[in-house]
C-alpha cells in the first residue's frame, strides 16, 4: 500500500509513475486525496465542535451550581453531539473508502525501472552457459521421456482431482523429492535462510499483507466462504510470518525459506505453452523471502537473484536474465527480475524465477517495522523470489540431460539426493 504522505506530498509523481505501468490506476490518486481531504477537515472540524461540547459542559456545571436554568445550554450540547455524531459517520466513510482505494493502487515502479508497455519491452540483462547440443538425435519434449520412463502421470492427476492436476510416479516422484532437498540444503547451508514449514491455508488478513487481495481473489482458491485461501505461492505465509512485528535492525537481513504446494486456479488454459507441467494448478515450490531495512532492498535484490541463479548454474541449466518493464512489473513490486531457463524440448525460454523488491508496499500493508537509530519505528522492506519453481525446473533438467536412448543423465549435484547417476 502506498503511503499516505507520499501521495499528499507528491500526487503528481505518484501518477506519472502509475501511468507508466499502464492502465487507470492512476485516476484513483485523485479520489484519494478527495477522501484524505474530507477525513481530514472532518476530524478537525470534529475537535473544534468537542472542545466547544467541553467548554458548553463546564458551563452547565457552573450554571447548576449556582442555581441558574442550564436548559437552554444543555440544548445546545445535545445539538453538538449530533453534529460530531454525523461528522464522525462522514468520516468514517471517508477514511473505509480512501483505504479501499489504496488497496486498489499497485506500488510505484522503481525509477530506473525499464520503461514499456508490456512483455516486449523487457530487457535482457544477462545470460549464463550455453544453449545444449544434441549429437545424431533430436530433442524431445518432457511429455515424451516422461511416457517413455513413466515419471508422472496427467490422467491418474484428472482422473482423482481435474486437468492441470498430475500425479508423479516412480522415478519421476524421487527425481521431485531430489530437487526439493538440493534446493532446501543449498539456500539453508550455503545462502544463510532459515527454514519454515508454513501452512498452505491462510486467512484473508494474509492475503491482504502481500497484496493477492482484493485484486487477485478470483484467481485464487477460497473456501469457507472466500475467508480462508489455498496460498498462490509460500510468499504469502512466510512474509506474513513478520506482520505487526517490530524488527530488530541487527538482524537484518532476516532470510527465510519454505518448500509449498502452491494453487492458482488461472493456470491450465489452452495452448502450446502450457502443455505438461509448464502451467498447472498444483505445483510445488521453493520460495526465498526477505526482510531489510529500505536502503538495503536494491543491494539485497541483487544478491537474492544470484542466490536464484546459483540453483541453475549448480545443476549446469542455461538461463538468461530480464528486467520487467513498468508495464509487466507485479502489482506489488517495485522492481523485479525473471530468471528464464532454457527448455530444448519447448525450444523456448520458462521463466523458473521472480525475484521482486517490494519496497515498503507489504510492510505497510501488514504493519510490519523496525526500530531505527532515531528510536521511531519505520516500515520495512520485503522482498522474494522463487528458488526455483519445481514444475519448470523440472522440465529444463529433463529435457537439457537427455540422452539418445531416451535415459537421462543427471547432473552431478543431485547424485546423492536422487541415489543414482542416471534415469532409465
Amino acid at each position: 500500500m502506498l503511503d499516505i504522505r507520499l501521495i499528499r506530498e507528491e500526487p503528481e509523481r505518484c501518477q506519472d509513475r502509475l501511468k507508466a505501468r499502464g492502465g487507470d490506476a492512476w485516476k484513483l490518486i485523485t479520489e484519494v486525496l478527495e477522501c484524505d481531504e474530507q477525513r481530514r477537515s472532518g476530524e478537525t472540524e470534529k475537535q473544534v465542535l468537542q472542545q466547544d461540547r467541553n467548554r458548553l459542559s463546564k458551563e452547565i456545571g457552573k450554571m447548576r451550581s449556582q442555581g441558574e436554568d442550564s436548559s437552554e445550554v444543555e440544548s445546545k450540547v445535545r445539538g453538538i453531539g449530533e453534529q460530531i455524531k454525523v461528522i464522525a459517520e462522514s468520516t468514517e466513510k471517508a477514511e473505509a473508502r480512501q483505504r479501499e482505494l489504496l488497496l486498489q493502487i499497485p506500488n510505484l515502479p522503481h525509477e530506473n525501472c525499464p520503461v514499456g508497455s508490456d512483455e516486449t519491452a523487457n530487457p535482457e540483462i544477462r545470460t549464463w552457459g550455453g544453449k545444449p547440443k544434441f549429437e545424431g538425435f533430436e530433442a524431445v519434449d518432457h511429455l515424451s521421456l516422461a511416457g517413455k520412463l513413466g515419471l508422472f502421470d496427467f490422467e491418474l492427476g484428472a482422473k482423482i482431482s481435474s486437468s492441470g492436476f498430475v500425479v508423479y510416479t516412480g522415478k519421476g516422484a524421487r527425481l521431485q523429492r531430489a530437487l526439493i532437498q538440493f534446493l532446501l540444503d543449498l539456500h539453508t547451508r550455503e545462502h544463510g535462510y532459515q527454514e519454515v514449514n508454513p501452512p498452505v491455508v491462510v486467512n484473508r488478513e494474509s492475503m491482504f499483507g502481500t497484496g493477492q487481495l482484493p485484486k487477485f481473489e478470483d484467481d485464487m482458491y477460497g473456501i469457507e466462504g472466500n475467508q480462508q485461501f489455498l496460498i498462490p505461492t509460500a510468499e504469502v505465509p512466510v512474509t506474513n510470518l513478520y506482520r505487526d512485528t517490530i524488527q530488530n535492525p541487527d538482524d537484518f537481513p532476516i532470510k527465510t525459506t519454505a518448500v509449498t504446494h502452491c494453487f492458482r486456479r488461472e493456470a491450465g488454459a489452452a495452448g502450446r505453452e502450457n502443455r505438461g507441467l509448464i502451467r498447472m494448478h498444483q505445483f510445488d515450490k521453493v520460495e526465498l523471502v526477505n526482510v531489510v531495512e529500505p536502503g538495503q532492498s536494491l543491494d539485497q535484490l541483487e544478491l537474492l537473484t544470484a542466490e536464484a541463479e546459483k540453483v541453475l548454474q549448480t545443476l549446469g541449466l542455461h538461463y538468461r536474465i530480464i528486467e520487467l518493464c513498468t508495464g509487466d512489473v507485479g502489482f506489488s513490486s517495485t522492481k523485479t527480475y525473471d530468471i528464464e531457463v532454457w527448455a530444448p524440448g519447448q525450444n523456448e525460454y520458462l521463466e523458473v524465477s521472480s525475484c521482486s523488491s517490494f519496497g515498503d508496499y507489504q510492510a505497510r500493508r501488514m504493519k510490519l517495522r523496525y526500530k531505527g537509530e532515531d528510536g521511531k519505528n519505520h516500515f520495512c522492506h520485503t522482498l522474494n523470489g522463487s528458488g526455483t519453481a519445481l514444475p519448470r525446473l523440472y522440465v529444463a533438467l529433463i529435457e537439457t540431460y537427455q540422452q539418445a536412448d531416451g535415459s537421462i543423465l543427471l547432473p552431478e549435484a543431485l547424485h546423492a539426493y536422487f541415489g543414482g547417476e542416471k534415469i532409465t
